[in-house]
């Protein structure tokens, strides 16, 4: 009996071995980790001047640059460092993005994740940019841009003695003018939600969120007012993921997101987070599936080829793969 026991609490540490070791996610065809073989540098082009940004249905990126730190960290398929992922990103057809700063010595950005510098400056971000657009004019990007560092484990520290975090904004914004669409990084007013025609070839700033989230002063759109950190009214970030077997739950999340969009405000734009991470569950599982739940990559894909929505809204994504990437875009036409 004793020996029975023995093999049994054995078999039983084996087990949740298992569970606590990191395991391939079930990567699933087209919708994960294949971001490569998405090429969509100009789709943007061909939709009509006057349509609104809230008719579109974009893919996005969550921590954009994320691509060092390992397993917890990273979110992004890693095509280089000095913010060559995020051109990859672009040519696959990514059309919002977001980027997390510290404050760094004098007065500029550094990108992180956490405690975790991803070998990029704001000014590479925004060469990117630069060059991204102006290379497909008919283009625009929408940015969430985020002050990173809280301070606390974990997190990273900005640098004491600087500029504000929107005084050091402010001056990347003026150092390239023309680049930004003007309304939308003034800190005094809130913009509008635009029409295509107006802002090819620009950034769109979404929101100006702080480190602990709200939003700082009236920069980005003013429908963006109450995004906090999580959901708020047209934002779904449910991004807490405890373990594996709560992806399903955080597939219906977006889901049922999904779903409103399709039902709410059409003059609005509606951001869902498909990310999401827990203490046993790394982004890439919840992404791409694991210890046999289907990952929220794959479902999206399969939801959108169902074919019974009018628009996605802006899906915020880890580890796309270029058939989801496609599958967004195709929605807009």
């Amino acid at each position: 009996m004793k020996r029975v026991l023995a093999a049994l609490g054995v078999s039983c540490i084996a087990a949740a071995g298992l569970l606590l070791a990191p395991q391939a996610a079930l990567a699933a065809d087209t919708a994960y980790r294949t971001l490569s073989t998405a090429r969509n540098p100009d789709w943007m082009a061909a939709l009509p001047a006057g349509r609104s940004l809230a008719a579109l249905s974009i893919p996005g990126t969550h921590e954009t640059l994320s691509i060092h730190g390992g397993d917890y960290t990273q979110t992004q398929e890693n095509f280089g460092d000095s913010a060559a992922t995020l051109t990859a990103q672009l040519d696959a057809g990514i059309r919002m993005i977001d980027i997390r700063a510290r404050v760094n010595d004098g007065n500029t950005f550094t990108i992180h994740h956490g405690a975790v510098y991803q070998a990029a400056n704001f000014d590479d971000v925004l060469n990117r940019l630069s060059a991204f657009l102006a290379a497909h004019p008919g283009e625009t990007v929408l940015l969430r841009f985020k002050q990173e560092c809280t301070g606390a484990t974990g997190s990273c520290t900005d640098a004491s003695g600087q500029k504000s975090f929107t005084d050091i904004f402010d001056s990347y914004v003026a150092a390239r003018p023309g680049l930004f669409w003007g309304p939308s990084v003034t800190r005094s007013s809130a913009a509008p939600v635009p029409v295509l025609g107006t802002v090819r070839g620009k950034v769109v700033l979404a929101v100006l969120n702080g480190p602990r989230g709200g939003r700082f002063a009236s920069y980005g759109l003013d429908q963006f007012s109450g995004w906090n950190d999580g959901s708020s009214a047209y934002v779904q970030d449910e991004y807490n993921v405890p373990t594996a077997f709560a992806i399903a739950a955080k597939r219906t999340t977006v889901n049922n997101f999904l779903t409103s969009t399709n039902s709410g405000d059409p003059a609005r734009i509606h951001v869902n987070f498909a990310s999401g991470s827990g203490a046993l569950a790394p982004p890439y599982w919840v992404a791409g599936g694991a210890l046999w739940q289907q990952g929220v990559n794959p479902y999206l894909l399969g939801r959108l080829n169902a074919g019974t929505l009018s628009r996605t809204g802006v899906l915020m994504l880890d580890f796309p793969g270029g058939g989801l990437i496609n599958r967004i875009v195709a929605y807009n036409h």
